[in-house]
């Protein structure tokens, strides 16, 4: 039995706090978080104890760490994690500053720990289902790859000044999902951006529509599609084409049933939000990271979570400077 100390007990927090505790191989020992009404209250439901940041880490028994805390501590924390020799989850961006993160993987490297990087949508059954289905050539070559991604509503405008922006907070996962689904690294971003849903937003120095092209050396293509409102939904699609044909990965609905009659075809939406949608990429996710503790290999390291965000700021400056950039 493998003891985490849950750094964080906000909403992600608490979803982790949900997989550690039930899985059987993970107890969810401590959690630490500066407020006490969430951690307390985790703390009750599983049995865990309050500890502070140095507490866990010098804590013998702890053998490794979530990180689920606000954006600004997550490389302060895996420094500590490092250092006291901890494996190491934490959910993305490991920062918003590229330097700061290749500081960071620096300092992981040099205290050899394992680092898994929380993009939980390679996890997420439908999606590593079309990936396993690209490794073995069902489709052949691939040549483009869209990716859409909306969110039901947008988050507050005082968000956007804290997040690093709708391409390093949202974007980010499907720029990570390019790589992944592709297996191979993009040379060129050419991004364009504006404000069409909340005023406030732009106000706030942010876009919430964005549209991103992503060159390959292969000459394969990804296109990414994001908007802060759908209207329907949680809209999360992929479309993989290639030289022998075409997989695709549809929306998960609220249900499976479907409506014919003579005034057309009905269907239920797509689920609401992130944590329903993806709530079996979160399990499958905390099971990678209990294969990582029983020496399994990493499938999305902090390398992987660095060049995502060195793709975010690429999208950044093509958008504000209106041409591509070549990474």
């Amino acid at each position: 039995m493998y003891n985490i100390a849950l750094f964080g007990a906000g909403r992600i927090g608490q979803v982790h706090a949900v997989n550690i505790a039930n899985h059987p191989e993970t107890n969810l020992y401590s959690v630490i978080d500066p407020y006490d009404v969430n951690a307390n209250l985790i703390c009750d439901q599983y049995g865990a104890k309050r500890q502070s940041i140095e507490e866990a880490m010098a804590d013998t028994s702890v053998d490794a760490v979530c990180i689920c805390s606000a954006t600004d501590t997550h490389a302060d924390l895996i420094e500590l994690g490092a250092k006291a020799g901890k494996t190491i989850f934490c959910e993305k961006p490991i920062d918003l500053d590229s330097s700061r993160v290749r500081d960071c993987l620096g300092v992981v490297e040099q205290y050899k720990v394992p680092l898994l990087v929380g993009f939980n949508r390679r996890f997420d059954p439908h999606f590593a289902n079309l990936k396993q289905r690209v490794v073995e050539g069902e489709v052949g070559e691939p040549a483009t790859l869209t990716i859409t991604s909306r969110d039901p509503e947008p988050p507050p405008a005082e968000y956007s000044k804290v997040s690093g922006g709708m391409f390093r907070d949202m974007t980010i996962h499907d720029l990570d999902m390019a790589r992944f689904i592709l297996g191979e690294d993009p040379v060129s971003v050419t991004a364009h951006g504006s404000c069409k849903i909340d005023p406030e937003i732009g106000k706030a120095g942010d876009i919430d529509t964005g549209v991103i092209v992503l060159n390959f050396a292969s000459g394969a293509i990804a296109t990414i599609q994001n908007s802060r409102k759908s209207g329907y939904g949680y809209d999360q699609r992929i479309e993989l084409h290639g030289e022998k044909g075409m997989l695709q990965a549809e929306n998960v609905r609220e249900n499976l049933i479907n409506m014919t009659s003579e005034q057309g075809v009905e269907c239920a939406k797509p689920l609401h939000f992130f944590l329903e949608r993806y709530k079996e990429a979160y399990i499958a996710e905390w099971q990678h990271f209990v294969d990582i503790l029983n020496g399994g290999k990493l499938n999305c390291s902090g390398i992987d979570g660095e060049f995502a965000l060195r793709l975010a700021d690429a999208a950044i400056e093509s958008m504000n400077s209106k041409r591509t950039v070549f990474i």
